[in-house]
């Protein structure tokens, strides 16, 4: 049996992403964003969501562009305090250690410690009601050359141990359970590695 609620962000899990902003070292930030998502394949496109009261707000506002950086278990505890504590009050890249690295493509910064930045540049803003939208275009991925096998060149995402949120807390994710198409191909990803190991 369930119950019901009233209306709530329940969603879960959502990723839970540093977002780098700023023009120059001035004014660079970062903030923890969970509300972020991808809505477009061709362009590629996504989104993040941001209250109006984020000192990142009219930085990102006002340039146009940010970069999304995907988190992991190791950065849990600065991506929980990038999110927690305001740009107005610290430098979070100093305060944290982490390293403003240039973007190919936009003037915001790339954090260096993240496994995947995902640079963006703002195409609309949807005024909602607590946050507002960032509608972007995904302009350039930088990707860590540790998570490319060496003999597919393949992306291997499992190895950046990837962080995800969930109704108030921080998760690691867990074991790989298929792949895209894996109900109609008639095998798990469990049972993949397991023929693998048997061939070996």
């Amino acid at each position: 049996m369930k119950q019901h609620w009233k209306p709530s962000t329940i969603v879960n899990p959502v990723p839970a992403v540093m977002v780098s902003c700023g023009s120059e070292p001035s004014e660079y930030n970062i903030i923890t964003i969970a509300w972020v998502g991808t809505i477009c394949s061709e362009p590629p496109m996504c989104y993040i969501s941001v209250r109006r009261q984020r000192h990142s707000y009219d930085i990102i506002r006002r340039n146009g562009e940010f970069v999304i950086n995907l988190t992991t278990t190791e950065l849990a505890r600065v991506t929980d305090w990038c999110g927690v504590r305001s740009g107005s009050d610290f430098d979070k890249f100093t305060h944290c250690g982490l390293t403003a690295e240039p973007s190919a493509n936009v003037k915001a910064p790339s954090i260096a410690e993240s496994p995947i930045s995902i640079e963006c540049r703002v195409k609309q803003i949807v005024e909602l009601g607590s946050h507002d939208m960032f509608i972007a275009e995904v302009v350039g991925v930088a990707v860590d050359e540790s998570l490319i096998d060496a003999e597919s060149g393949k992306l291997d995402i499992s190895r950046a141990n990837l962080l995800c949120y969930a109704h108030g807390e921080y998760f690691a994710l867990g074991e790989a359970l298929g792949t895209f198409g894996f109900s109609v191909k008639g095998s798990t990803k469990r049972e993949e590695l397991k023929q693998s190991k048997q061939r070996k």
